[in-house]
């Protein structure tokens, strides 16, 4: 059986399964939830550098506020998102994050443009239903982690691989918890800055420079639901000042870093991805 804790999300108490070994894709990580509300709850998903796959078998809806799509089933939410909200009343989903480096190959190279929210029958085709069938027919967690972890295995052989180059930088941003300089990087790689721009957008779906934000947002994010103050986490995170922090993070979220501070969808994170900064580097 894979570990699992029980967590308190708005007015949900859910629990919380993690695969009980490493799975063969670098780059990946997954977790399972579980769990029914009295009343339908509505969460903010607050923006995290991964690709994130949502496999629902209860009455989980995925809403991009921006566009007003609704999706269901089987879902990709692409890296900084805008305003994305899940509600249901409801939870029994598989949730999957993939490093850019991983989605480019196993999502296939459309995953990156577009939408903020793409459903899986539309990169997978007919092979989304059957992965979902077998799912839904696992017996444990451990079974859905291993059905899902031979899927991406086999897609990530067969899709189009990211340029070492952009798997290189991306790898470095991660590390720095993106505060590694673009110029520096596409430097080391020995591509102009125009060529790395353009090569690491059409790849990873961002500009190297929005990446190293979203990177550095998460980290901030994190520590201030840790309930460090706003001013400390921004002398310690490489912003000018604290009203630099704000900006970056209302440019993520619409929200204030104490609102940040206070989002229950990252209150499962400790429990659900405790390898997230290894796992997202690919």
């Amino acid at each position: 059986m894979p570990p699992v804790g029980l967590v308190r999300v708005a007015d949900a108490m859910l629990d919380v399964a993690v695969p009980s070994r490493p799975g063969r894709v670098a780059g990946v990580s997954m977790a399972g939830f579980r769990g029914r509300a009295d009343d339908p709850v509505s969460l903010r998903v607050v923006p995290y550098p991964a690709f994130t796959v949502f496999i629902d078998f209860g009455d989980v809806e995925l809403v991009d506020d921006a566009s007003g799509a609704r999706k269901r089933d089987s879902v990709v939410v692409r890296m900084a998102p805008g305003s994305v909200r899940a509600g249901g009343r409801d939870v029994d989903h598989l949730q999957v994050r993939l490093s850019p480096v991983v989605a480019h190959a196993a999502l296939g190279g459309s995953a990156e443009q577009g939408s903020a929210l793409i459903a899986l029958d539309d990169l997978w085709g007919r092979d989304a239903e059957r992965i979902r069938e077998r799912l839904r027919a696992a017996g444990s967690w451990d079974e859905r982690f291993t059905v899902m972890d031979a899927a991406l295995a086999r897609r990530q052989e067969a899709g189009p691989a990211v340029d070492p180059e952009v798997s290189f930088v991306w790898g470095e941003m991660a590390r720095s918890r993106g505060r590694a300089r673009v110029e520096r990087l596409a430097a080391e790689v020995g591509w102009s800055r125009r060529r790395l721009w353009s090569r690491f957008r059409s790849q990873v779906g961002l500009t190297p420079k929005r990446a190293a934000m979203l990177i550095r947002f998460d980290h901030v994010a994190h520590r201030l639901a840790a309930g460090h103050s706003a001013a400390l986490v921004a002398a310690e995170s490489g912003f000018v000042d604290q009203s630099h922090l704000c900006r970056d993070v209302m440019s993520f979220t619409g929200m204030t870093p104490t609102e940040v501070a206070d989002a229950p969808w990252l209150t499962v994170d400790d429990l659900a991805w405790p390898a997230r900064e290894r796992a997202l580097r690919g």
